[in-house]
């Protein structure tokens, strides 16, 4: 037997149905969770807490001198930023966890390559990283709210409704993101676009700090096709109230969409790349 046959790693169709594929993809959690658990609390504070600053700079600092009104639904600029900067956050810290941690799996650290190596496939590897994440959404997404209840940021308990969607739409957001890393052979430079020329323009201009009825008419459409302004739409309605089914249909059919697109695109780069 040749000396490339021993070494090779098997193929994923060789193993495919030896691991059942939500144990594999909790494998794959697990072993996350087993780093996690040593440096939560360092990355608990970057990840659930920076959005408090927003909300204190936006919501209390800036927002005390905003009268409400139209723009804001008639309420306080507390509650209309609250649930947005939610969402916000949670696109922000989906899409630095599906970027160089996913790249690393790849070029730096290279344990996909070891966990590939396993019965466990690259799709299952792909779901486990997207459960992942969701995981810690919800939690730096709890910590948010908990955190903004007390400084009255919430009208009602809709707010555990908001958190579920900042969750959604952070992980519709990462799907892409991972296809994206997975194509990613250099030191990560495009990353530094996407957070420079994509990420932040989306944060500021997409329905989270003021209505996008106040973009000029020709720009709006750059909004509705943002994933954070589904979101936002949504938390806003959960949070709030005064959404309405068929719009909130929309927004929902939206981030499914991105989700499936950019998890279908994902699973297709991580075997691409992972199979020999």
């Amino acid at each position: 037997m040749s000396e490339r046959a021993l070494t090779a790693r098997p193929r994923a169709r060789d193993h495919a149905r030896v691991v059942g594929s939500w144990r594999a993809a909790w494998l794959r959690v697990e072993g996350h969770w087993t780093w996690y658990r040593r440096y939560w609390t360092s990355n608990l504070y970057s990840s659930g807490l920076q959005p408090l600053l927003f909300l204190v700079a936006m919501g209390i600092g800036f927002g005390s001198q905003v009268e409400p009104g139209a723009a804001t639904g008639g309420l306080s600029y507390l509650h209309y930023v609250a649930p947005a900067l939610l969402v916000a956050g949670s696109v922000q810290n989906a899409i630095g966890e599906s970027t160089y941690p996913v790249l690393s799996g790849f070029k730096w650290q290279k344990d996909y390559l070891a966990v590939t190596s396993t019965p466990v496939t690259p799709g299952q590897l792909l779901g486990g990283q997207l459960i992942w994440v969701g995981l810690r959404l919800a939690l730096a997404g709890t910590v948010y709210a908990l955190i903004a209840w007390a400084f009255g940021a919430w009208l009602g308990p809709g707010v555990a409704l908001a958190v579920l969607v900042a969750v959604a739409t952070g992980v519709a957001c990462a799907a892409p993101m991972m296809a994206v890393a997975a194509t990613t052979y250099d030191e990560g430079t495009r990353f530094a676009a996407i957070f420079r020329f994509l990420v932040m323009p989306m944060v500021l201009f997409a329905g989270t700090f003021f209505p996008i009825t106040q973009i000029p008419p020709g720009a709006r459409w750059l909004a509705w096709i943002s994933p954070l302004w589904h979101g936002n739409e949504l938390a806003r309605g959960a949070a709030l109230g005064g959404l309405e089914p068929l719009a909130a249909l929309g927004h929902v059919a939206y981030l499914a969409a991105l989700f499936a697109a950019g998890g279908l695109a994902a699973r297709h780069y991580f075997y691409k790349r992972l199979v020999v």
